[in-house]
């Protein structure tokens, strides 16, 4: 047991957030944490964290656990190079690994026979089994790994603080990874990644080895990771075993089941009330009417279930039908801040499709769909297309207007009613119509915006980002209305889950370039896989030729330099062998000056015949030489 709260209540003042939260959380598991906006998800983690006391109940934590937090927009100030943070979390390898070298040189010089190197030979043991049991030679793999993986491979020597939010956020994330917890919890991960970076995370995540719990919308995510959903609704807490789609199942299938029960109870309940009503005056029916009063009131009954507010309700129409060719782009060059996003892009959508653009951040998605609907001579709209944009920043609203107004503008013929109705529809009600735009929330803001979108009547939709700020019902329901719509959709989205829903087409911005995926995301996810393992292999095909290049020169290098000794050794021995002979020589010539030896005629002929074999040799070997240098 790593975490556990019992009868957990917490409110701020009158305001109950949730009651009776009870659950046990064991290590190495992984769960969802989901519920509506507002629900309480990130008060509830703040107070297993231990940031805010509860009302009432307790708080349980295992000795020791180490918890990892990413807050929603968790970054951090630093003046910290990136790849300087990341190595502070390996601080003590570092001086583990420093420390081993000092004492291995102090062994080095010290008596083999002293108590002095037993001492030193059992801290450096210490030391190798600690190196040994965190990989310490290897830290700035492990570092290496999670930044590029995290989308920081060309910012290792960037200053933290010069860092956008999104960034730092993502920094932050990088550095818990690193940390390793016990438990780590994340609010809302995903926010700031693409595509990539996402599947790169996942991958990761499912080889931690700690406990996770993760907030989040992003269901593909909650599918790929989790094990286990906990669901905050009405102030309760629901547990659910498996991923996000075994959970839409297991939640239609308990709502139905706690519905039947209660309306047969009630059923009971209402036949037990009239029989006593019909029976209690009667003297023959009295003492049954009595024990059907006192079985109401032995009876425990059930609480109403509770009936989550209704989504959003999402309609596009569009009243004039465009030509087939909706969107043609020709050789399209395109720029922003002085940096290239697309050079020669080539696309094509036909009336009727719905196109996921997917890409890195910053690779040009959200331009591009500003470009669309601008002058632009490369970027050619069909006849009677009539353009609506969803834009993420909400540029195109006016702060100081209210809800009502900031519609009603828009559509002055219409009538207040109409546009109290489409605004309702939308999830905005009575209470909110007077709102200042300027102080709604984010998801707010999104089903203003999405109320204006579907006022447009426009048959092709420009969608930047819109699930970002909607809770998992507004989404479902964004997902239907525009599989419904019959017109074109062209959307940005992080979403792969919402991507998957919608998508009939893929066009990927990667190199500057508009790359076509026909077919929905499965298809486009299956091909770039196919293209990663055929880039893969032809990679690992370049290095095994690479690798047995280098085997070829390092085996014609070790031939060399024995070729290379053994010439050495050659001259060596030539040169020993011509000084010997020289040495003998100048004996020879000194003992034929010696009056004894000349008297000696046999051994004059003797020495003059060796000096002809010296002669020789040494004829010979100054040729030889001469050739070896």
């Amino acid at each position: 047991m790593l975490i556990s709260l019992e009868n957990v209540d917490f409110a701020y003042g009158d305001n109950s957030i949730f009651r009776g939260v009870s659950f046990t959380f064991n290590e190495g598991e992984r769960a969802g944490l989901i519920g509506a906006n507002g629900e309480g998800k990130t008060t509830l983690l703040r107070v297993i964290l231990g940031e805010l006391a509860p009302d009432a109940g307790k708080v349980y934590l295992k000795n020791g656990s180490r918890i990892g937090y990413l807050a929603q927009n968790g970054g951090y100030t630093s003046g910290n190079t990136v790849f300087g943070e990341m190595q502070e979390v390996f601080s003590g390898d570092y001086a583990a690994v420093s420390k081993l070298e000092q004492l291995s040189a102090e062994l080095a010089s010290t008596d083999l026979k002293s108590r002095e190197y037993a001492a030193i030979s059992a801290k450096i043991e210490s030391l190798q089994k600690f190196i040994s049991s965190r990989d310490s030679y290897n830290v700035e793999v492990k570092i290496k790994t999670v930044l590029n993986g995290m989308g920081f491979e060309n910012c290792y020597g960037q200053i933290i603080d010069t860092m956008s939010g999104g960034e730092k956020t993502r920094l932050k994330l990088a550095r818990l990874l690193l940390e390793e917890p016990d438990l780590l919890i994340l609010d809302e991960p995903t926010n700031h990644l693409d595509i990539s970076t996402l599947f790169w995370l996942e991958e990761y995540l499912q080889t931690y080895k700690g406990a996770i719990i993760a907030v989040s919308h992003d269901r593909y995510f909650l599918d790929r990771l989790c094990t286990r959903i906990l669901e905050l609704e009405n102030g309760k807490l629901n547990t659910f075993t498996g991923n996000y789609s075994k959970y839409k199942v297991l939640k239609a299938e308990l709502s139905a089941r706690l519905q039947k029960e209660y309306e047969a109870q009630q059923e009971e309940i209402a036949k037990l009330r009239d029989y006593v009503a019909r029976n209690i005056v009667r003297a023959t029916t009295a003492k049954s009417a009595q024990s059907r009063v006192k079985q109401l009131e032995k009876m425990e009954v059930l609480e109403k279930p509770y009936l989550p507010p209704k989504p959003p309700v999402f309609r596009f129409t569009y009243s004039e039908q465009p030509y087939e060719n909706v969107l043609t782009v020709e050789n399209l060059t395109l720029s922003a801040g002085g940096k290239s996003l697309i050079c020669g892009g080539q696309l094509n959508i036909m009336r009727g499709e719905k196109v996921a653009l997917v890409g890195e951040n910053g690779t040009g998605k959200t331009t591009f769909l500003k470009a669309v609907t601008a002058n632009n001579n490369a970027i050619i709209r069909g006849r009677y297309v009539k353009i609506a944009l969803f834009d993420q920043e909400g540029l195109n609203l006016n702060p100081q207007n209210t809800v009502l107004a900031e519609l009603w503008e828009r559509h002055a013929a219409a009538t207040q009613t109409d546009m109290r109705a489409l605004l309702a529809r939308s999830g905005l009600f009575e209470e909110d119509m007077q709102k200042p735009v300027k102080s709604l929330s984010g998801g707010e803001r999104a089903k203003l915006a999405l109320a204006i979108l579907q006022s447009e009547n426009a048959n092709f939709l420009l969608l930047d980002e819109p699930t970002n700020h909607l809770d998992l019902p507004a989404r479902e329901s964004l997902e239907r209305a525009l599989k419904e719509f019959e017109g074109t959709v062209l959307f940005v989205s992080h979403d792969r889950y919402f991507i998957s829903a919608v998508a009939d087409k893929i066009v990927e911005i990667e190199d500057k370039k508009l790359n076509t995926y026909e077919g929905n995301y499965a298809e486009y996810t299956l091909k770039k896989a196919q293209m990663r393992e055929l880039e893969r292999r032809e990679k690992q095909q370049k290095e095994y030729a690479l690798q047995n290049e280098r085997r070829a020169e390092s085996y014609r290098s070790r031939r060399d330099r024995a070729e290379e000794a053994k010439k050495k050794e050659r001259i060596k021995q030539t040169e020993e062998r011509i000084s010997a002979l020289e040495e003998e020589e100048s004996q020879i010539n000194a003992s034929l000056a010696d009056p004894a030896v000349l008297a000696d005629y046999k051994k004059v002929n003797a020495l003059f015949g060796r000096l002809l074999e010296i002669k020789n040799l040494l004829d010979a070997l100054y040729t030889e030489y001469s050739d070896m240098i």
